[in-house]
């Protein structure tokens, strides 16, 4: 059992514009839109889905990670429009040290709009606020600096490029790793609220 995200995540989390909340196999549908296309899978360790039937399967997955207190994510919802639009979450936690990586992809047509700024946002929040964390890392393929530009609005620092880190989609790519620390959290929103 993963003791400290036992209820994780249970309660929703809200932001202005997002609800990030437990995924449910009836967000099927709106996930296989988005995960359908090329562009979205490019820089994430998953392959575009072919087929409703593997957006399903990788909800069971999540739900299997619910029930069984392990590192999980959360489906980002917009919440005007109730649509599932992507997901963010940990992708481990090591408690002897009291990190995590976070993760995350987006519906191509909700780039360049500031919703993942917001769901990080929210989720380090949670990290540092809620869950305890002192350390949250996060890393993306340097080809897509966009990912790295969402850290650095969030007030992660880039610590170096981890060169042929990960083989995706049948080659070796260099990442940049990005990380916070409880106490920059705290600095930086002591007289803030999110």
């Amino acid at each position: 059992m993963f003791e400290g995200l036992r209820e994780f995540p249970r309660a929703p989390i809200m932001t202005p514009r997002l609800t990030l909340r437990r995924m449910t196999i009836r967000d099927a549908q709106d996930m296989f839109e988005y995960s359908k296309d090329p562009e979205v899978a490019l820089h994430v360790l998953w392959d575009a889905h072919k087929s409703i039937s593997e957006s399903k399967a990788y909800i069971r997955y999540m739900l299997r990670k619910y029930r069984g207190g392990e590192p999980a994510s959360w489906g980002i919802v917009e919440t005007a429009t109730g649509r599932l639009i992507g997901t963010i979450g940990y992708m481990w936690y090591q408690s002897d040290n009291n990190a995590a990586e976070v993760g995350y992809s987006l519906a191509h047509d909700c780039w360049n709009k500031g919703y993942m700024t917001e769901a990080l946002r929210a989720v380090l929040r949670y990290s540092f606020e809620d869950f305890g964390l002192n350390r949250v890392e996060a890393i993306h393929e340097i080809t897509n600096p966009a990912s790295g530009a969402v850290m650095r609005k969030c007030g992660m620092k880039k610590e170096g490029t981890l060169r042929q880190k990960l083989y995706n989609k049948g080659r070796y790519v260099d990442v940049d790793l990005y990380a916070m620390l409880r106490r920059e959290w705290v600095a930086a929103h002591k007289d803030t609220s999110i």
